[in-house]
Order: structure tokens, then sequence, then C-alpha cells
């Protein structure tokens, strides 16, 4: 029994290991979202529009979560209210898909991953100091100022001979910042369980069926059957379920703080993956823009530990046990 007991991982060594697994679900979770704005760039130029996307998303992932929606019942929104349902289903689901889905036929995959991002990141930050009082230490803020340097360069050499079109993307990439960076303060001021937002915000999202089926529908045949399957996995299954799962547990383990840090990896991901799959090339300013983020996400996230001279020499109690 004694042995047993020896044997059992300490309170401190568990947390431990709980935040890495977060961190490491944070960065799948910035692939996710950063490969998310390159793949639906590409969808949008090959013929299945932002309409079937929406439809393919909300359908697979609304019909698959519906169960845990309704086992807390309808009159309490799947456990959460209707009032905090609705504001989370607005910040990221349909409203917010939609802004980023119409944005892509307009502005290149680089602007999106670049501008929504940032904007979640300064939404972090100040929701953060607000609401949780996190505290802004120079660490923190050197690195910030950093990541904002580079975010501030992809913005410039994106926006660079925009059109008219790609200033109007860009805008609506501004606006799913703006809602998408409440969704993390949400879940943690509210504890709402990652999965179980996923499944509020997946279910009354499907609200648009109906006006998808009335007034955008084209057939089944719009695109090969592998095609539109792939697409309702990643768009549904992915992104929604897990994606959104993962995020809201880490922003849990980890605290607003640390997370308001792993947005900001996002454009990078978008950037690079842009490179293969659109043929999107960043520039030399988008390259010092990466470089700038990944050295501001370094600072930031730099910790030295607090240690005291002979600490671990210090008796537990008086019978000198530790």
């Amino acid at each position: 029994m004694d042995q047993r007991i020896a044997s059992l991982p300490a309170p401190h060594d568990r947390e431990r290991r709980r935040r890495r697994l977060a961190v490491a679900g944070m960065l799948l979770s910035v692939v996710i979202f950063g490969s998310n704005f390159v793949i639906s760039r590409h969808a949008v130029l090959h013929g299945i529009t932002p309409y079937d996307l929406l439809a393919l998303r909300f359908a697979t992932a609304g019909i698959l979560l519906l169960p845990l929606y309704l086992r807390p019942g309808i009159a309490s929104c799947g456990g959460v209210g209707w009032g905090r349902g609705l504001l989370l289903a607005l910040s990221s689901g349909f409203p917010m898909t939609f802004l980023m889905l119409m944005g892509l036929t307009l502005a290149p995959a680089a602007h999106g991953a670049t501008i929504g991002p940032g904007t979640v990141t300064l939404i972090g930050i100040v929701g953060s100091v607000v609401l949780f009082g996190a505290v802004l230490t120079r660490n923190l803020i050197v690195g910030i100022c950093g990541v904002l340097a580079g975010l501030a360069c992809l913005a410039i050499a994106g926006t660079t001979g925009a059109s008219a079109g790609t200033l109007r993307g860009d805008l609506m990439f501004l606006g799913v910042g703006l809602l998408w960076g409440f969704y993390p303060l949400m879940i943690q001021l509210w504890k709402v369980d990652g999965l179980r937002a996923a499944a509020v915000v997946s279910v009354l999202s499907l609200a648009w069926l109906p006006v998808y089926a009335l007034f955008f529908f084209r057939g089944f045949d719009i695109a090969p059957w592998w095609v539109l399957s792939l697409h309702a996995l990643y768009q549904g299954v992915i992104n929604v379920i897990i994606g959104l799962w993962i995020w809201g547990w880490a922003a849990h383990v980890l605290g607003p703080a640390v997370v308001g840090r792993f947005p900001p990896l996002i454009p990078v991901t978008g950037t690079l993956l842009a490179i293969p799959v659109l043929g999107e090339i960043p520039s030399s300013l988008q390259l010092i823009g990466i470089v700038l983020i990944i050295s501001g996400l370094f600072v930031a996230s730099w910790r030295k530990p607090p240690r005291k001279a002979g600490h671990e020499h210090v008796p537990a109690d008086r019978d000198g046990q530790a």
C-alpha cells in the first residue's frame, strides 16, 4: 500500500505534465486554424463557394455534437444559457466564419491569417488585464511589442498595392479578429468546457442550413464526392470539434495570459503553408515579420524560475522528513 502511494505522481508533477499537454494542444490548434485560411482559400478558388463551406462545416459539426448539446436540455441552450450561447455562436460560429470565408474570396490567405489572429492577440492582452488581472511584466511587454511589430510587417507586406476588393476582404478579416478574440475570454470567464462550447456554437449555427437550402444550394455535383467529404471532415470535425475543443481546454489550463501568446503563430503557419499550396511566396518584409513574431513569443514566454538558495536542504518538519 505504501509503495503504491509512493509511486503516485506528485500533484505538481501532474500539473506540469498537464500544462505541457495543454501547450502541445495549443500548437496543434495553431496548425489547424492557420491551415484553415489556406485550405478554405484553395476551395473557394476552385469552385466551392463560401456558402457551401459554411453548410459543410456546421452540418457536420452540428449533427455530430447534437447529442452533447441536447443532454442538458434545449431550455438551457446546451447547459450554458441562451444569452451566453448566442454570444459564443456570434464570436466563433456562423457570423465569424461567414466573414472569414467571404474575405478569402477577396484577399489572399496570408491576409486572413495575419489580420484576424493579430486582432485576437490584442483583444486577448487587454482582456487578460481587465478581466483577470494579468500582470504586464517587462518580458511580456517587450515580447508583445516584437509580435505586434512582426504582425505590422506582415500586414504592410500583404496590403501593398491592394485593390478595393482586397481592402474589403481585409476589413472582413478585421471583423473576424474582433469576434474571435472574445471567444477564449468568454469561455474562461464563464468556465465553459471547450467541447460543450463547440457543441453550442455548432448546433446554433445549424440555423444557416435552411437559408442555404432555399437560396444557395446548387446540388451535390458541384465537386467530386470525395472532395466534399474531405472538406466536411476538415471544416466540421478538425476545425470546429477538435480545434475549438482543444483550444478551449488548453485555455482553462494555461490561463488567459499564456493563451494570448499563441494566436500570433497562426499567421506564421498560414503564410508558410500558402507557399506550397497556393503559390503565395512571402516577400522579404513578410520574412522579417515571421522572425519578429517568433522572437517576440520567445521573449514573452521566457520565465526564470524563482529559487531560494539552500531551499532543497530545508526539512519539511522537525523530524527532518522532506
